[in-house]
């Protein structure tokens, strides 16, 4: 695997860091500020809304721009994001902040998959996205527990100085590592919107939405669950999503190993077994032992969709990728505020701490049927074209998603990206 890609998890690493490390600090942010926790969750959703509107925007705008260059420039919105967050002398203004590095997000990963899948062979595609993808699970087992720590012990805006640190890092090594890569010839807005006329892009969207909206169903109410239910002391959250992030690490590695062998196959495994563990989880939650086996197997199975699922969208939006790929960042945001919605619904309508479970398995489990309906018209339109034919943008037609598919992206990236 090629260093660039060290760059891109770096850059990857800082933003998952600053995406979850404020859920460990609301308190103290709350504090400092004198607003509630609740309105101090505003944070939060202003974030995720943020990445899902800035992931079309910044990519649209970034379109007439090298992606070098545009990757650089959405670290330097990251960096300033965090810097004003960190010296917000009102909540209004820490708001903002949030808001403005929660519009590189989408893009940055949306355009940094693109240039991760350019720099290897075509076989090798998903396991180079997966690699850019580590940097964001590896987050979570390392710099959000330390990030929460710094936090709660030196203060909360020391936490957002050292996230901008992150991002200059991310930056210099973009500079340095990323090859210079020519603008895309002929790249036009309605051609990068043409990818969402080909009905397979519209379903591995909406696969996205909802299996990873299962996940973050059963995961944010994961503190209440564990200390109400498991019976673990407040203390030994921060632990648990450590294990969690674990799941998330080999879970995203086995995704982009396999993805890149077999990737539709892989997605009947992944979301199946993940909506079966969800709905044990309602059981395990019970126990100590059982919730933390639980807990690695939800982050493991999770994100074992996550490289599958983006080079899917890579794949069937072969010939205009960069804006499918980037909404596709922004559809993972939108599944996480959805699922939080509904897990929400459920608790206050009395149904007790653990029915967000069972929200996520019933999410993870409408994944897996688009995912059967989609191999379904991609076996049938492989019956009715003759070899060849498959992966034309806005037709709908595709190929099987595996190198046979990757071929043509794989040959257009370095060329025209």
């Amino acid at each position: 695997m090629p260093l660039a890609l060290l760059a891109l998890a770096i850059g990857a690493f800082g933003i998952g860091t600053t995406e979850f490390v404020i859920m460990g600090l609301l308190p103290e942010v709350a504090a400092d500020y004198g607003v509630t926790i609740p309105t101090a969750g505003f944070l939060v959703t202003g974030y995720a809304l943020g990445v899902v509107l800035g992931a079309p925007l910044m990519t649209v705008l970034g379109t007439r721009v090298p992606r070098k260059r545009m990757l650089m420039l959405l670290m330097g919105l990251f960096i300033a994001g965090n810097v004003l967050s960190a010296l917000a002398p009102a909540f209004g203004v820490m708001l903002a902040g949030r808001v403005v590095a929660s519009l590189a997000h989408g893009a940055f990963f949306g355009i940094g998959s693109v240039v991760a899948a350019g720099l290897v062979a075509p076989e090798k595609k998903a396991g180079a996205i997966a690699m850019m993808f580590t940097g964001l699970t590896v987050a979570n087992v390392v710099g959000v527990p330390l990030g929460t720590l710094v936090g709660q012990t030196a203060g909360w805006r020391l936490t957002f100085l050292i996230v901008a640190a992150l991002g200059v890092l991310g930056l210099l090594g973009i500079a340095k590592l990323v090859p210079e890569l020519p603008r895309p010839e002929g790249v036009r807005i309605r051609h990068e919107l043409a990818a969402f006329r080909n009905v397979q892009v519209l379903l591995a969207m909406a696969m996205t939405v909802l299996g990873f909206g299962g996940v973050f169903a059963a995961i944010t109410y994961i503190t209440p669950m564990m200390t109400n239910v498991a019976g673990f002391a407040d203390t030994s959250v921060t632990w648990l999503l450590v294990l969690f992030g674990l799941g998330m690490v080999a879970g995203n590695l086995i995704g982009g190993r396999f993805a890149d062998r077999a990737l539709m196959p892989m997605l009947y495994v992944s979301l199946g077994a993940l909506a079966v563990v969800l709905a044990a989880f309602t059981l395990t939650a019970h126990t100590k032992a059982g919730a933390a086996v639980t807990v690695v197997l939800i982050g493991a199975l999770g994100f074992a969709t996550v490289p599958p699922l983006q080079k899917r969208v890579l794949d069937q939006a072969a010939g205009a990728p960069t804006l499918a790929s980037a909404v596709n960042i922004g559809a993972f945001n939108l599944g996480n505020a959805l699922a939080a919605w509904l897990g929400g619904l459920v608790i206050a309508a009395g149904l007790g701490w653990t029915a967000p479970n069972w929200v996520g398995a019933a999410l993870a489990a409408s994944a897996l049927v688009l995912a059967l309906v989609s191999g379904a018209l991609e076996r049938r339109t492989a019956g009715t074209h003759p070899a060849g034919v498959g992966g034309s943008v806005g037709s709908g037609v595709g190929g099987s998603g595996g190198p046979a598919v990757a071929a043509p992206a794989a040959g257009a990236v370095p060329s025209h990206h």
